[in-house]
This record gives C-alpha cells, sequence and structure tokens, in this order.
C-alpha cells in the first residue's frame, strides 16, 4: 500500500469514527429545521459523501462534527430553494447560518445550545407509538445508533432488504401521520417515555442474550442501548424510570466479561467468576439506582428490575445472595406489571431460598399460560429444579425440549449438555 492509499485509508476510518459520534447529533439538528427525518437523514448522508471526496484530500478538520452540520445546512438551503418553501423560513435558516459563521467558526457553541433538545426530540420521534416494535428498533438504531442497515440486519439475524424496507416504511409512517420532531407534554410523555424506554431496553436484551444465532451476547448492541439510556439520563433528568433503566443495564453490562467463557460458551449467574465483574459499572448502576429512589414516591418496573440486580451485584459470592428478598422483589414487581416471565423468574428466586420443590410447585403452576407455550426458558428451569429433586429422567426431557425451542446455538449447546448429564 502506497503513503497515499494509507492516507485516504486513514481518513475514511476518521470519517466512520465521526459519523458514529457525530451522526445522531447532526440529524436531529437538521430534522428541527426541515421537520422531517427521511429528509434530514439524507441531507446528513449528502455531508457525510462530501467528507469522503474532500477530507482525504484536505484532511480531518478540527470539528468535524461541524463541518458535517456545516455542510447539511448549506444542503437543506439548497432544498428549499429548489422546492420554494417558504421564504421566511428560507431567510431564518440563511441567517442562521451566517450568524453561526460569523459568531463562532467552529459553531461548537451554537450548536451545544440546541443540541440536547435535538437529541430528545429525536429519541421520542423515533420511538414514536405510531411504528410497530420492530419498526422502532430499527430506527432508532439508525438514527441513534449509528449503525448501517447491514449491521442492524446482522444483530438481529433478518435480512438487509427486511430492515431496509422497515427504515423506510417508519418513516413514511411518520411523516404520514405529521408526527411532529417535539417532545410530547402533559399526559403523552408519560405513554411515550414509556415507548422510548421499551425500545432502548429491548435492544439492550438482544444484546446482553442474543435471542438466536452463534453468539451468547452481541456487546456492540449494549454498549448502543447504554448509550442511548445514558444519553436519555442527561436530557431527562427528573423521570425515575429513565434512571432505574440505566441502572438496570449498567449492572448487568457488569457481568458480560464473566457472562462468556473462552470458546464464546455461556456461563450462568451462579457459575461466573465475580472478580470479572466491572466494578465501576456496578457503581454507577447503583448511584442510578439511587437517584431513581429520590426522584419517586414508588419504584417502577425498571427501579425493580435494577433493584433486583443490584442484590446480585452486591453479594461478594454466589452462596451471599439474598434470595428472600428478590423473590420479594419479584412479588412487588409482578403486582406492578403482571407477567407470567415474572412470576417465573420469582420461581427462580423461591427456588434458591426455600429449596426446589418449592419453585416447582411455582413453575408448574405456570405450564399452561399460553405466553410461555414456546418460551425455552421455562422447559429449562422446569428441568433444573427437577434435577436438584433427583428426576433425572423427567429433567433430560425438560432440557431437550428447552434445546429444541430456543434459537441460539451457544444455549442450544448447554441445554443439551445438561440434558446429557442427566442421562
Amino acid at each position: 500500500m502506497t503513503a497515499i492509499d494509507t492516507h485516504r485509508s486513514d481518513a475514511h476510518k476518521a470519517i466512520d469514527a465521526v459519523w458514529r459520534i457525530e451522526s445522531a447529533r447532526l440529524i436531529a439538528g437538521l430534522a428541527r429545521m426541515v421537520r422531517d427525518i427521511g429528509v434530514a437523514e439524507e441531507l446528513a448522508h449528502d455531508a457525510l459523501v462530501a467528507a469522503l471526496e474532500q477530507w482525504p484530500e484536505s484532511g480531518v478538520p478540527r470539528n468535524p462534527g461541524a463541518w458535517l452540520m456545516t455542510a447539511a445546512k448549506h444542503r437543506a438551503i439548497d432544498l428549499l430553494r429548489r422546492n420554494k418553501l417558504v421564504e421566511r423560513k428560507h431567510g431564518e435558516l440563511g441567517y442562521q447560518l451566517e450568524a453561526e459563521q460569523m459568531a463562532a467558526p467552529d459553531f461548537t457553541t451554537s450548536m451545544d445550545d440546541t443540541v440536547s433538545d435535538d437529541l430528545l426530540r429525536l429519541i421520542f420521534t423515533a420511538c414514536h407509538p405510531v411504528l410497530s416494535a420492530e419498526a422502532r428498533l430499527a430506527l432508532t438504531l439508525r438514527l441513534l445508533g449509528g449503525l448501517t442497515t447491514a449491521e442492524i440486519a446482522r444483530a438481529f439475524l433478518v435480512s438487509e432488504s427486511t430492515i431496509a424496507q422497515r427504515i423506510v416504511r417508519a418513516k413514511r409512517a411518520l411523516a404520514d401521520a405529521h408526527v411532529p420532531f417535539e417532545v410530547p407534554r402533559g399526559p403523552e410523555l408519560a405513554a411515550r417515555l414509556s415507548s422510548v424506554l421499551e425500545v432502548i431496553y429491548l435492544i439492550f436484551n438482544e444484546g446482553y442474550s442474543a435471542t438466536a444465532g452463534e453468539d451468547w451476547m452481541r456487546p456492540a448492541l449494549c454498549e448502543d442501548a447504554l448509550r442511548l439510556g445514558r444519553i436519555l439520563a442527561e436530557l431527562a433528568p427528573s423521570e425515575p424510570e429513565v434512571h432505574g433503566l440505566v441502572a438496570l443495564m449498567e449492572i448487568q453490562a457488569s457481568r458480560s466479561k464473566a457472562r462468556v467463557g473462552p470458546k464464546g460458551q455461556p456461563i450462568l449467574l451462579l457459575d461466573q467468576n465475580r472478580a470479572l465483574w466491572d466494578q465501576l459499572l456496578i457503581h454507577r448502576g447503583l448511584a442510578a439506582l439511587e437517584r431513581a429512589g429520590k426522584l419517586g414516591e414508588t419504584r417502577g418496573p425498571y427501579a425493580l428490575q435494577a433493584a433486583i440486580a443490584a442484590r446480585h451485584a452486591t453479594a461478594l459470592a454466589a452462596d451471599q445472595t439474598d434470595w428472600e428478598r428478590i423473590a420479594g422483589l419479584y412479588a412487588e414487581l409482578s403486582q406492578l406489571a403482571p407477567s407470567p416471565i415474572v412470576e417465573l423468574n420469582r420461581a427462580v428466586a423461591i427456588a434458591m431460598a426455600r429449596g426446589p420443590a418449592a419453585g416447582l410447585e411455582l413453575v408448574d403452576a405456570l405450564t399452561s399460560e399460553p405466553a410461555l407455550e414456546n418460551y425455552h426458558l421455562l422447559p429449562s428451569v422446569r428441568g433444573d429444579f427437577l434435577f436438584k429433586l433427583g428426576r433425572l429422567a423427567e429433567a433430560r426431557v425438560e432440557f431437550q425440549r428447552a434445546a429444541s425451542l430456543t434459537r441460539n446455538s451457544r444455549e442450544r449447546d448447554l441445554l443439551l449438555e445438561r440434558a446429557r448429564i442427566s442421562e
């Protein structure tokens, strides 16, 4: 490779890194101006193309994010001219661009003045309930995670064309529904906030325990979800459940290095080397949980789940875990957000606190739940209780059924190994 080729390669790597960092803020700022997420993304990509053309020759500018924003704003003005949009809006944009150029050549100050509000608007717009959960996931990862269509498709094991269609349809649905680019107010805020938190949590969970594929975890998705959660916590500091979700993700993410063995095999919670748990993430999670507690009189679902995770995180060894307290927290969570999956988790805690027979009694009551009919963790948990009770033949059947239901190959191998041990 020649020196010129090396220089171009380094420039392209720098552009890719800058795009990952700046794309969300860039699209958010443009969406505020043009009031259309699809158009904003096109303008941002036009600026990216300009960077790809110019930076290898001119070098990466001192403030690359501001350079991209300036280039995109010029294109926004050109678009307004071509489409003969409202002259007043065109004048405002031209004046804004000229004022920013005169006041601060690198635009840092002027961008920081509005970037927080713009990002918050973008998060709420991308997670609008008018979109399906799948569309919200794809659009959020594209606009706020900076992932390409191919990367999103690979993460969720669907075709690239499927993800591309979801993103196109999502942007069209937002435009057709005339969804305003704003943070909702009053009662609508709570409903929209729950949608935002749900999307971020779904992204994290897919990274923490991949539903399908060859990998037990997808750390990049966990990192994207954590980054989005931290941004939201800064932008909505008075919302307790935002901090509850951040606390939950921080504490769960602290175990990442201990959850996977050297060959990629899963390592379950009770078998993990707790010395590998990331203490910085645990401290951050506990601080976020404390903050959530100070903001709300009662704990919401995410804060309760974070409190459960905190019980594990603060136990120096597996046998020092306060399982009775965890069972009580699951009972509290079940009252607040009833779910057969919560009841399954409570059964595990009860079994750890009072013995496998007590847990099996609760699990047997869940076998008729339609929502758990094809949920692989139900036979997995039941098989574990039966194994501990010495009912090996029954345990083997349950582990085999669980292995047939999971779509994750690493988890399937683990379950089949447990079935073999039960012979």
